[in-house]
C-alpha cells in the first residue's frame, strides 16, 4: 500500500488556498497508484490560528471547504484517502467548543477519525483556550485490497510522552501507552511542531521511542513554513518498527514523499546527515523573512544599515530570501557616525546589490536641538541626545517604509533587547525583529559562517555572492558601538558580549535564580546589574514587533513577564 506524506507550507485562516494547495498534491500523485495521503497538523485552517478559533462562521465554512473538497477528490481518484487537520466544533454550549481533530476524506464523503489528547500550554502554545482534550487514542480500520490496516492516529503532542528525553511531559494519560496492545500497522503522527535549534533529531528520538513501544513503522507529517514569530522546518519522516530511519523530507521546503507501507518493515536504515548547526540557522531566518513578508502581502523590505554587524546580518538575510531586488537600504550617519562605518554599509550594500541612499541626520538633530532648546527641559543631553537620535533614524525609515509599502525590518539582537539597549520608536521600529532572538555572540558565529568556505553551498541556494566575503572581516572585527558619542563603545554601558550573554541565557533560557548564577562563578555585582536591566526593559518589550523564534525560550507570545513587578 501506497502512502504520501504531504509536508505544506499553510496560510492561517485561508481555507480555501489550503484545501487547493492538498488538491494538487493529490493531483500530482494521481497516477501512483497511492491509497492515502497525510497531512500536517490543523492543515486545512494553519496553525496556529490562535483566536480566529472564536469566529462562529469559521467551522461552517470548514464544513463547505471540506464538502467541495471530497467532490473533487472523488472526481479525481476514487480509491484515494486523505488525512486533514481540522478544528472540530461541538454542540453543546460548554466551552472550549472545539476538538483539534483529523478527518479522512474518501469516496465522495468525510468523518472525523481522531481528536487530540495532550494539548500543551507551555512557552508559544495556548491550546487549552480554544480546544478540549480527547478521552482515548484513535485507531483507523483501513481498508485496502480486501486487507485491513490497522493505524493508530496521533498528533503532534500526543507522541511527546518521553519523560527521560524530554525531561517533562504534560500532566495526563500517555496516548502511546494505550495503543500498546492493538498490534498497530502503523502510526501516523500529523504535526505542527515549531523549529528550534536541535529539535529535528529530538523529535525523531521521540518518535523512534513510540515505535518501539508499539512494534510498528511511525510516520511522521509535520508543517513546514513561517507563521508570525513561529517558524516550522517540516523535516517530516518515516521510522521502521525497530524506530531506525527510513526516508526523510527536506528542511524548510514544502515538498511530498512517496512510501510504501511493506518498505517501512525493512530493518534496513538511512543514515542521517547533519547540516551545520550556523546553515540549519541561516536557513530558518530566510524562511521567517520570506513567509512573513508573502504572506503579510509585502513585496519588498527596508533596512536601516548602520555599517554594523546586526544590521548587515539582517541585508544578508533578507537578500537570501527575497533577491537583491527587493532589499533596500538607507543610510543615516549623524555627527558621530565614524567614516568606517559610513564606507563599511557602502561597501556590504554594493557587494549584496541592493538598493541604498544615504540621508544625512545631522541638519535634523540640529533642528530638534534648536526646538527643544526653547523648553523648560533645555537642549537635550546623555541619553535624551542619544534617544533623539534613533528617533529621527526610525521616524525617517517608517516613513519611507510607508511611502513605498516597504516591510521594515528591525535589526537588533536578544542581547540589546534583553537588557533595553534599543530605543522605543528608534531602533526599534519595524514590522518583523529578525534576529531579535539571536544573541549578539551568537551574531558574530553566524556571520563568521557566513563569510567562510563552510557557507558555498548555502549560497549557490539562495541569491547570494558566490565568492569572497559577504559581510566582511572590517565588520565582523569591529568593536560593537551605537556610535550614539564619539568613540563610544557598547562595553561603555555593558559587560563584554562573551560575559554579558551566558548569564542571559541562564536567567532567561533557563530560569535561573541571581544566586545559582553567581554559585556558577559570575561576578556578583554584574549578574545582579545584568538581572535589574532584564526587569526594568520589560515595557520596551511588549512594544516591539515580533520576532522570529528559534530557541526554546524566545522573547514574544512565549514570554510572559509583568512590566510592574517587585
Amino acid at each position: 500500500m501506497n502512502l504520501v506524506l504531504a509536508q505544506l507550507n499553510p496560510i492561517i485562516g485561508d481555507l480555501d488556498g489550503n484545501a487547493e494547495k492538498i488538491f494538487e498534491v493529490c493531483k500530482s500523485i494521481k497516477n501512483k497508484d497511492v491509497a492515502l495521503v497525510i497531512t500536517p497538523e490543523l492543515s486545512l485552517i494553519g496553525y496556529p490560528p490562535k483566536d480566529l478559533l472564536f469566529n462562529p462562521r469559521l467551522f461552517e465554512e470548514e464544513k463547505d471547504v471540506l464538502n467541495k473538497l471530497c467532490k473533487k477528490l472523488d472526481t479525481l481518484s476514487k480509491n484515494l484517502s486523505v488525512l486533514i487537520g481540522i478544528a472540530e466544533s461541538t454542540q453543546d454550549l460548554q466551552i472550549p467548543k472545539l476538538y483539534n481533530s483529523v478527518v479522512i476524506l474518501r469516496k465522495g464523503d468525510w468523518n472525523v477519525v481522531a481528536r487530540k489528547q495532550l494539548l500543551p500550554t507551555y512557552d508559544v502554545f495556548d491550546e487549552k483556550r480554544y480546544f478540549r482534550s480527547a478521552e482515548s487514542s484513535s485507531i483507523l480500520n483501513f481498508n485496502f485490497q480486501k486487507q485491513v490496516y490497522k493505524i493508530g492516529i496521533t498528533i503532534c503532542e500526543d507522541i511527546w510522552v518521553e519523560e527521560k528525553l524530554q525531561n517533562e511531559k504534560i500532566l495526563g494519560k500517555d496516548p502511546i501507552q494505550s495503543l500498546e496492545k492493538e498490534k498497530l500497522d502503523l502510526l501516523i503522527n500529523l504535526s505542527a511542531s515549531p523549529f528550534i535549534q536541535s529539535k529535528s533529531s529530538l523529535r525523531q528520538r521521540i518518535a523512534a521511542k513510540a515505535a518501539i513501544r508499539l512494534s510498528c513503522p511511525v510516520i511522521y507529517v509535520n508543517q513546514v513554513g513561517a507563521n508570525d514569530e513561529l517558524i516550522f522546518d517540516g523535516s517530516s519522516f518515516t521510522l521502521n518498527r525497530e524506530g531506525k530511519l527510513r526516508q526523510e523530507l527536506p528542511a524548510f521546503k514544502e515538498s511530498v514523499l512517496l512510501c510504501d507501507i511493506a518498505s517501512l518493515k525493512q530493518q534496513q536504515s538511512i543514515s542521517r546527515t547533519y547540516p551545520k548547526s550556523q546553515e540549519v540557522l541561516f536557513k530558518a531566518l530566510v524562511l521567517g523573512v520570506k513567509d512573513y513578508a508573502r504572506k503579510c502581502n509585502f513585496n519588498s523590505v527596508l533596512i536601516g544599515l548602520s555599517g554594523g554587524i546586526d544590521s548587515a546580518l539582517v541585508a544578508t538575510i533578507a537578500v537570501a530570501a527575497l533577491g537583491n531586488s527587493k532589499v533596500d537600504a538607507i543610510l543615516m550617519p549623524s555627527p558621530w557616525s565614524s567614516l568606517g562605518s559610513i564606507n563599511d554599509a557602502t561597501t556590504l550594500a554594493n557587494r549584496l546589490g541592493i538598493n541604498h541612499q544615504t540621508i544625512p541626520i545631522s541638519n535634523i538633530m540640529d533642528c530638534f536641538n534648536d526646538v527643544l532648546s526653547n523648553s523648560a527641559s533645555g537642549t537635550p543631553t546623555g541619553i535624551t541626545a542619544e534617544n533623539l537620535q534613533s528617533r529621527i533614524r526610525g521616524t525617517i525609515l517608517m516613513a519611507l517604509a510607508n511611502q513605498k509599502n516597504h516591510l521594515l525590518l528591525s535589526t537588533g539582537n536578544k542581547s540589546e533587547l534583553a537588557v533595553g539597549y534599543c530605543t522605543l520608536y528608534g531602533d526599534m521600529n519595524g514590522g518583523l525583529s529578525v534576529i531579535g532572538d539571536l544573541y549578539k555572540t551568537s551574531v558574530f558565529e553566524l556571520c563568521n559562517w557566513i563569510d567562510s568556505e563552510s557557507s558555498s553551498k548555502c549560497r549557490n541556494e539562495f541569491f547570494l555572492p558566490k565568492k569572497g566575503e559577504i559581510i566582511s572581516s572590517e565588520i565582523r572585527n569591529k568593536p560593537p558601538s551605537a556610535e550614539l558619542r564619539p568613540e563610544q563603545l557598547d562595553s561603555d554601558s555593558l559587560p563584554d558580549y562573551f560575559i554579558l550573554d551566558p548569564i542571559l541565557k541562564g536567567l532567561i533560557e533557563q530560569h535561573l535564580p541571581t544566586e545559582v548564577l553567581i554559585e556558577q562563578g559570575f561576578d556578583k555585582n554584574i549578574v545582579n546589574k545584568v538581572a535589574n536591566l532584564l526587569k526594568n526593559a520589560e515595557f520596551k518589550r511588549y512594544q516591539a514587533p515580533p520576532l522570529l523564534k528559534i530557541s526554546n525560550q524566545a522573547f514574544g507570545s512565549g514570554w510572559k513577564k509583568p512590566i510592574a513587578s517587585g
